[in-house]
């Protein structure tokens, strides 16, 4: 259902000699007030629906339209302190609450949420902006204007489809508007209702998001060079890791480095996987988790995983080609010791161990 919403914009002409050059050189008309009047089809906004997109070229109206609409609840973005990390600048939320939120949008990467805004990427801070504008919604309505518009479009896409993820899955409470010009985020953020300022009409569907396509091939070890700060706990890696680089739009997208199970013949495990942040949120590590044990089945090898990384656990928890094999909740001490000095152990953190099932239990 579908109803007339009508809203006019006047703001004061100020007369000069320039303004008067103007008028008389390109014959535009000058009152005392300029006006404008936009008059738009929208879906009942307390109807049954979960996300929407207002989107438009710019100045068609996109902005004042949200304005009317949703008044203070239209996120527009502030400044963030430069001397605090961001996990610090979003109330006195509990660290499990923040740290669901910034996975659910796609940022996965403990390491940059103790950094400041000012030192994180684009993708990044778009995301940071993202958890913001959501937790100030509560469980009521977020509008975010300027949606994408800072960062480059597979960011914009693979943002889009976190933030639509972690919506329709629950993880995130509220509705959700998006107010944009660039219309290629449309399916990535699947909107059950599209109001498009071009033709000031709404239509309502829900597109399908385009599929996921990952290529996994083998890679050298000077690859994890791209990807070995994001990892949550090391930037190492064993010197005789077999590595994979997942490849998606023919951009190294994520990365995942394995090494033999010790005294366990035919079995490897995961050392380190990690998906650059600007990707996160949409499936790639998942994706590239079950490609790569894939590979390795046909190689008549069976893959193990242990993580304490929450959104690793909560997908290979859920995944029906995975087995948990064990459950340390406060992790283990020193295990022994390299070249280097004492191997870490995991103490303090929950541990979670995995084994690929085959295709027959499967």
């Amino acid at each position: 259902m579908t109803e007339q919403f009508e809203v006019t914009v006047r703001c004061p002409v100020y007369r000069s000699f320039r303004v008067d050059q103007v008028a008389g050189l390109f014959d535009v008309p000058l009152a005392e007030k300029a006006e404008e009047h936009f008059r738009v089809e929208m879906p009942d906004l307390n109807g049954d629906w979960r996300i929407g997109l207002i989107v438009g070229p710019s100045g068609s109206g996109k902005s004042t339209i949200a304005r009317e609409l949703f008044g203070d609840r239209l996120y527009r973005g502030r400044p963030w302190p430069d001397d605090r990390a961001v996990v610090d600048c979003l109330g006195d939320r509990p660290i499990k609450q923040l740290a669901g939120l910034f996975t659910a949008v796609g940022f996965s990467s403990p390491p940059s949420w103790v950094k400041p805004y000012r030192v994180l990427s684009g993708g990044q801070r778009f995301r940071c902006d993202l958890v913001r504008a959501l937790l100030e919604a509560g469980d009521g309505l977020a509008a975010v204007d300027e949606f994408t518009s800072v960062v480059d479009r597979n960011v914009a896409r693979v943002g889009s489809a976190a933030v639509a993820k972690a919506i329709r899955a629950g993880s995130v409470g509220c509705r959700f508007v998006a107010v944009t010009c660039h219309y290629d985020v449309e399916p990535w953020l699947e909107p059950d209702w599209t109001l498009d300022m071009a033709t000031r009409s709404v239509a309502r569907r829900s597109l399908r998001r385009p599929a996921l396509q990952l290529s996994i091939v083998s890679c050298k070890r000077d690859a994890w060079r791209l990807f070995a700060r994001h990892h949550y706990l090391s930037g190492s890696l064993a010197c005789h890791a077999e590595c994979f680089l997942g490849v998606w739009e023919n951009e190294p997208v994520a990365f995942c480095g394995l090494v033999g199970c010790y005294g366990k013949k035919g079995q490897k495990r995961v050392t380190r996987i990690v998906t650059l942040p600007d990707y996160q949120g949409i499936g790639i590590g998942g994706a590239m988790l079950r490609g790569v044990a894939e590979i390795e089945a046909e190689r008549n090898f069976l893959l193990r995983i242990t993580t304490s990384h929450p959104a690793m656990i909560a997908h290979v928890r859920r995944s029906p080609w995975w087995r948990v094999t064990g459950v340390a909740k406060h992790g283990s001490r020193l295990t022994g010791f390299k070249a280097r000095g004492p191997i870490k152990g995991s103490h303090g953190r929950s541990v979670v161990s995995f084994r690929y099932a085959s295709r027959a239990e499967g």
